[in-house]
Order: C-alpha cells, then structure tokens, then sequence
C-alpha cells in the first residue's frame, strides 16, 4: 500500500520566499470526504491528478495518486465536487538537501500559509529552517479536505492561533 509521510508547519515568516521557485497555481476539490477517506481532484498547472488518501489524523497516510486529463479534471471541479473549491499556489524551497512545499492559499483560505515535508521514514531527522513555526501535522484542521468545508475565513481569531 503506498504511503505518504509528511510533517506540516506554520510559517514564522516569509524570509522563505527569498529561496522560493516560481511557484504553482492548484485548484482542488473532493468528489467525497468522510471519517475514512477522500477523492480529490486536482490540478496543478498544466497536469491533473485524482487522488484517494486515508482520513487518518497524523504523519502517515496511505495515499494513491492518478493522472487524468485537465479537461476532465475542470469538468469535475466544476459540476460532481461538494463543498468549497480549495484554491493555493505552492512554492518549493530546498533547504539542507530537504524540499519544502509551501502553499498559500487564496479565495475562502486566503491568509493562510502551510509549509510540509515529506520523508521516506517516520523518525526521520531533518533541519528545519528559521522561517518555520509550529507544527500542525496532527491538527486536521490544517488538512485540505478539511479546509474544503471549514474555511481559514470561517475560522475565530482563537482558532487561527
């Protein structure tokens, strides 16, 4: 079963953006989003991805990832996903020999900036840079799917701390 291991972050700042690439416009949505799994539509510039990953909270997920074509991926952005279409641009940043993949999001998300790493192993070590803040990893209040129904504008100012 493939997995993904990855550890997300708050930003302490956006210093990152001096070592940042270009960047990457995405826009995602979820054909379904339960207490066992999401279906997710993707696309991320030019590609479009479908993708089915475990709703369990933490660090490791099973996750299985399929290219389809963008016009299919609009048609179902725009007409079968529910809830609130999540939209970001996601830089890279390489630090130490390590890839960070910041998003920041716009439209219902917009001031929101998550920063996530993914490892090959669970207690894998690696150097966190100076612009990196709390991690969120286990908050799945910080997930997508999540952020698909509940917002970063919805949420309080006790909730945004």
């Amino acid at each position: 079963m493939p997995i993904e291991i990855e550890r997300k972050f708050l930003l302490l700042n956006e210093s990152w953006r001096l070592e940042a690439d270009a960047g990457i416009t995405m826009r995602q949505g979820y054909l379904s989003n339960n207490s066992k799994s999401s279906i997710r539509v993707r696309i991320s510039g030019e590609q479009a991805n479908l993708n089915i990953k475990s709703s369990t909270p933490g660090t490791v997920r099973s996750e299985y990832e399929y290219s389809i074509p963008v016009t299919e991926a609009e048609e179902l952005l725009d007409h079968l996903c529910h809830e609130s279409i999540v939209e970001k641009i996601r830089y890279h940043v390489e630090f130490s020999g390590f890839i960070w993949e910041i998003d920041v999001f716009s439209g219902a998300n917009s001031g929101l900036l998550v920063a996530e790493i993914e490892l090959s192993e669970i207690d894998q070590d690696f150097p966190k840079p100076a612009w990196l803040g709390r991690e969120v990893s286990d908050e799945i209040r910080y997930y997508n799917s999540h952020l698909a129904g509940y917002p970063y504008s919805q949420w309080s100012e006790k909730e945004k701390l």
